[in-house]
């Protein structure tokens, strides 16, 4: 029992790297048990629908035990777990083509949440709601996860860099392109 306590106290990277050089489903079931609410929630936010969110769910973590060995430790693993997450389900709204899905893809109850010292456009900051959740929609998939990822989600710049595997400018540029499109696409409707 004792050894059970000691391996689900170590950190995820401990975690992932002992799952990797042993295979070991068991260990992987405590990384699943860690982190299956937030993935489930963020296919849930996608999906919009319980069974679809959970198939989704099962994807990914299916496909995470295939790829753990992608992990560099280059972020923390939640971060890279999270944008794992998010690529799966963007590449899900993308080929899916019943475009009820996709307009259903995104939770948007946050973004009312916004704060000043993140977003420096007044334009940005007076969007309504409502008709943001429809420019939202016709933007690309990748220009949605990367304002959410920053706006929603409130990740840094240096954690978005680490999830996309890109650089600082290249990144504050795809967040400056993608409001722009943004706000191009909101004043039009």
């Amino acid at each position: 029992m004792k050894t059970l306590e000691k391996i689900s106290s170590k950190s995820d990277e401990d975690l992932v790297k002992a799952i990797v050089e042993t295979n070991n489903t068991l260990l992987f079931e405590i990384l699943y048990d860690r982190y299956s609410g937030l993935v489930y929630n963020k296919c849930y936010g996608f999906a919009r629908d319980e069974d679809e969110a959970k198939d989704l769910t099962q994807d990914v973590f299916l496909k995470l035990f295939v790829k753990l060995a992608s992990f560099k430790g280059k972020s923390k693993f939640s971060t890279w777990l999270y944008a794992f997450t998010y690529n799966h389900c963007v590449n899900y709204v993308t080929r899916n083509t019943a475009k009820k899905i996709e307009k259903q893809s995104v939770d948007y109850k946050d973004i009312e949440n916004v704060s000043d010292s993140e977003i420096e456009d007044t334009e940005f900051l007076s969007m309504r709601v409502d008709k943001l959740k429809n420019a939202m929609e016709l933007i690309s998939p990748d220009e949605k996860m990367i304002l959410l990822l920053k706006y929603q989600d409130y990740l840094t710049i240096k954690e978005i860099e680490s999830v996309l595997g890109i650089g600082e400018s290249a990144v504050k540029m795809r967040i400056k392109r993608a409001k722009d499109k943004l706000l191009q696409v909101y004043s039009d409707n």
